[in-house]
């Protein structure tokens, strides 16, 4: 498994409840440009519009040398490919109990498919992320400690 990008934010804004699996709806040119690592999930959100599953505003750059006729849009939405019950359940979800869901990771599986790591998520407040903080801090100095005590 090649992770392609990684949103550190998510993790930091999100506390995540439940994760998932997707695979994704790409171009030729998408697959080549996710293949040189050009890809960035850092605003990127998803939506469930009309029964399925888009996830919008991550960042695919274009090769300098994919041809002007095979060009992608760099920021457009990406259809994503998930089952009718995860797909029903995250609707259910999301819109009574004040779930988000997010986008984690992009990464190749061992089959080379792009897939996406979704997570169900709700947003942490400001001393929660403050506490986050703290606890790897605490975590930073202890290995700081363990690695010179040997």
């Amino acid at each position: 498994m090649k992770i392609i990008a990684r949103n550190k934010k998510a993790l930091f804004d999100y506390s995540i409840i439940e994760r998932f699996e997707a695979g994704i709806v790409l171009k030729g040119s998408e697959v080549v440009a996710l293949r040189a690592g050009r890809a960035n999930l850092k605003d990127s959100f998803v939506r469930i519009i009309k029964n399925e599953i888009f996830l919008l505003n991550s960042h695919i750059s274009l090769l300098h040398t994919t041809h002007s006729f095979y060009k992608h849009e760099e920021r457009g939405a990406r259809k994503l490919l998930m089952h009718r019950k995860q797909i029903d359940k995250l609707l259910g979800k999301v819109s009574i109990e004040g779930y988000t869901i997010v986008a984690l990771d992009l990464y190749f599986n061992t089959k080379n498919k792009v897939k996406a790591t979704l997570a169900l998520a709700k947003g942490k407040n400001l001393h929660d992320k403050r506490e986050t903080l703290k606890k790897k801090q605490a975590d930073l100095e202890a290995r700081a400690a363990m690695k010179n005590y040997k």
